[in-house]
Order: C-alpha cells, then sequence, then structure tokens
C-alpha cells in the first residue's frame, strides 16, 4: 500500500516540479494574465472641508462616510473625471491605485471621491485638515489589472 501512495507522490511531484521549471508555463501564468497601464498626472492634495468639497464633507462621491479628523489614516483619492469610468475613464470607485513619484505621498490609495469638472488627468490625496499643501506635476498613476477585464479608453495610444 506505501508504495502505491508513494508513486503517486512521486508522479505528483514530478508533473509539479516540470510545470515550475519550464519557462513557457511561467511567461503564460505570470506575465499574459496581468497587466499594467500607467498615467502621467499631477498629484495634489485636499481636506474634507466645505470649501474644498460639498456640504458633506465627511462623505465622499462613492457614499464612504469618513472621520475628517483622521481623513490622512484612510489612503483615499479623488479622481479627476477623465479617469473615472462613468466618463470614459479606466478606474471607478473602490479601485486600488499605486502613485510614484510623489515623494513622500507615493503609494497605495483607494478611489472613493471625485474632482471638479475643471480638473484633467489629476489625482487629488485626501489629508487630515492642517496638512501641508503639495503638487507633483508628471507623478505616475498605476493600474494593475487582469486581461479578460482591461479597459481601454481615450487615455491610451492605439
Amino acid at each position: 500500500m506505501w508504495h502505491k501512495t508513494l508513486m503517486v507522490l512521486s508522479m505528483v511531484t514530478s508533473i509539479s516540479f516540470s510545470q515550475i521549471n519550464n519557462p513557457e508555463f511561467e511567461y503564460r501564468a505570470n506575465t499574459s494574465y496581468w497587466g499594467m497601464q500607467e498615467f502621467v498626472v499631477t498629484v495634489t492634495m485636499y481636506n474634507a472641508t466645505p470649501g474644498q468639497t460639498d456640504s458633506t464633507p465627511d462623505i465622499t462621491a462613492d457614499g464612504t462616510k469618513i472621520n475628517v479628523n483622521s481623513a490622512t489614516e484612510h489612503r483615499y483619492v479623488a479622481l479627476s473625471r477623465d479617469l473615472l469610468q462613468r466618463w470614459g475613464g479606466p478606474f471607478k470607485y473602490g479601485d486600488f491605485i499605486i502613485l510614484k513619484n510623489a515623494g513622500d505621498h507615493g503609494g497605495i490609495y483607494q478611489i472613493r471621491d471625485t474632482m471638479s469638472p475643471k480638473f484633467i488627468n489629476r489625482v487629488d490625496i485626501l489629508l487630515t485638515k492642517g496638512s501641508k499643501p503639495f503638487k507633483y506635476k508628471e507623478a505616475i498613476l498605476c493600474k494593475y489589472f487582469k486581461y479578460d477585464e482591461a479597459i481601454f479608453h481615450k487615455h491610451e495610444e492605439k
């Protein structure tokens, strides 16, 4: 009996190792399934105050209720409308993004808000009132996606 168990285990192990050591298998598993879109954007900041939002600064555009006294901890961003799906862009509320070339403000954020229609190609990071203002003109906004979920839009070259 233990002979049969050992033989089955040996077969399973050899199949697994042959797939792991096969470069073609690794390529299909790792690169053809995932992709990344990058956009050059301007990154700024905003506070959850009536002067910088609307009359309900504690509620984001997607309906999320926030604590305005610890807004920085949420790691939420607002995107300009040209980047949001509702207006033809590739991003939707709830998506996680990565910001690069944004100094100490680079990193992972979640999209929860919308900017004024006057802005384009812009990301606004939600920070607690009293935070020092900043502006990064050539930051990189990254979105990872599965190829079967890719949404191509007006920002991309064909």
